[in-house]
């Protein structure tokens, strides 16, 4: 996708789509506005036929005489404009998106730059349009026959009423595409299939990224070498399966030698059938995205070395399949971790959890400044947060205030859940140091608790994005979460 900034004048020139905003107050915005009295008022004219409100994701689309300039104009709502807030701007943004996909528009004229939104500016406003309307691209038909239609949208102009302007809003289009860029690659890992995408595949593409970049290296722990680490605990979760687990680590060295980095642990499960605890056949399709938590440590590590943050981040990437056969790990059987902590596996299909607590273990070995742990650990927050927030839970105020802040700038928000000492003591064995079940009750609070037990030495948090990760029904799909909220992190720690 090319973007190019665009003045005023530069609107009147023909294109194939145009998109301008409308206020339920003052009508058209300032440059529409201007276009519309060139026109004779065409536009004003057509929107008061259709009785459209301009509320807050109203849209319209009209279709201009031929050799009137514009192939089609897509109008969105935006609400009374002293009102205009992030929010209601990212929902007109995502209607444009989403209208503009349906059509076979290769360029299109963007005036949203120009609107006032409370509290934000230029660059924040041109990263919206630019991560939106890139997102928007994205179909997953690599594994189909016929139909691999070429992309449409090929070029986006931005208006810009004011050369000042200018730099913040390339600033933001960078980072928008960046990060659309990162939630494909996110959402293409996490779509293909489990006989597509295993263990090996993962660290083939971890390896295919670090090859792009070269402030990133990487490294992939066979399972030889998990055993002399001692990794018992997810050595015990690849034992039903053929497919061999990998361990892979990624570092990318934008800031100096001596920062501490910050540490993403994404929990990398290419299939999950639950094991021995096998799960029901209903949707256990979908099973394949429980590498999503993997994925978007990936897609976020490909935003930021296309953007070359000057920051130090180190990707851990524990993956494995989780199938039962005869050498399969047995409801009660007692493993070791990396850590020495002996766990009673109550439970086989509470896999997540057991490899990444070996892998949060080996992350002290880079004396992080922070550790996030992105993972689809438990059904039960899908039940507590539905589709829409992710789960939060950690051992640092600072640290969930700062991720809470970067979900809620990043339209991708999270919400925290208390962990204390009451929902740990769920967690007792009467065989071994803990149990990796504690019970129905608040499942995702002593999935979190069980991770904190691996956590003592460093600052650290955990997001559980079973509900958010991807979609169902006619829509399914991985949604490339949160791979926003993450990229935003880093964008204010380095701030």
């Amino acid at each position: 996708m090319n973007y190019t900034i665009c003045s005023v004048d530069q609107l009147q020139q023909p294109g194939d789509c145009l998109i301008i905003g409308y206020f339920c107050d003052t009508g058209l915005a300032p440059s529409a506005k201007v276009m519309d009295d060139k026109k004779h008022g065409w536009i004003s004219e057509f929107i008061e036929g259709e009785g459209f409100q301009g509320k807050p994701g109203d849209s319209l689309q009209l279709t201009p005489a031929e050799g009137d300039g514009y192939k089609r104009i897509i109008i969105v709502g935006l609400g009374k404009s002293v009102e205009l807030n992030a929010k209601a701007f990212r929902k007109a943004v995502r209607k444009a998106a989403v209208m503009l996909a349906s059509t076979k528009a290769k360029n299109v004229f963007c005036t949203l730059t120009e609107v006032y939104v409370l509290n934000q500016d230029n660059q924040w406003k041109a990263r919206q349009i630019a991560q939106h309307l890139t997102a928007s691209t994205y179909s997953f038909n690599q594994l189909k026959s016929a139909d691999k239609s070429e992309q449409k949208l090929q070029q986006v102009f931005l208006l810009s009423v004011n050369q000042a302007d200018n730099q913040a809003i390339e600033t933001g289009v960078a980072q928008g595409d960046a990060i659309a860029q990162g939630m494909h690659f996110a959402k293409d890992l996490a779509n293909f299939p489990g006989n597509y995408c295993t263990p090996t595949y993962l660290a083939q593409q971890a390896t295919e990224l670090a090859g792009q970049c070269q402030a990133m290296k990487v490294d992939v722990i066979d399972e030889e070498e998990m055993q002399k680490l001692g990794m018992g605990s997810l050595l015990s979760v690849s034992r039903g399966s053929r497919e061999p687990a990998k361990l892979i680590v990624l570092e990318y060295k934008g800031g100096s030698d001596d920062d501490q980095p910050v540490v993403l642990v994404g929990k990398g499960i290419t299939f999950d059938s639950g094991g021995i605890s096998i799960k029901p056949s209903a949707a256990m399709d979908e099973m394949k995205y429980d590498m999503c938590g993997a994925a978007s440590v990936l897609g976020t590590l490909k935003t930021i070395a296309e953007l070359k943050l000057p920051i130090n981040v180190v990707g851990i990437i524990p993956s494995s399949e989780n199938l039962p056969d005869g050498y399969a790990s047995k409801p009660g059987d007692v493993v070791t971790s990396m850590s020495g902590t002996t766990i009673e596996v109550l439970n086989t299909d509470a896999e997540g959890r057991l490899v990444l607590c070996d892998a949060l273990t080996y992350a002290k070995r880079f004396n992080p400044a922070v550790v996030i742990d992105i993972a689809t650990l438990t059904g039960a927050c899908v039940i507590a947060l539905g589709k829409h927030i992710s789960g939060l839970l950690g051992n640092d105020d600072a640290l969930c205030q700062s991720l809470s802040e970067a979900g809620d700038a990043a339209g991708d928000p999270v919400w925290r859940l208390p962990m204390t000492e009451d929902y740990d003591q769920q967690l007792k064995s009467n065989f071994a140091d803990v149990a990796n079940i504690g019970g129905r009750e608040a499942g995702t609070i002593t999935a979190g608790c069980f991770l904190g037990r691996f956590t003592k030495d460093y600052t650290w948090a955990h997001l559980d994005i079973a509900g958010t990760a991807w979609n169902s029904g006619k829509a399914k799909g991985a949604t490339g979460r949160p791979v926003p909220l993450l990229t935003q992190f880093l964008l204010n720690r380095i701030n």
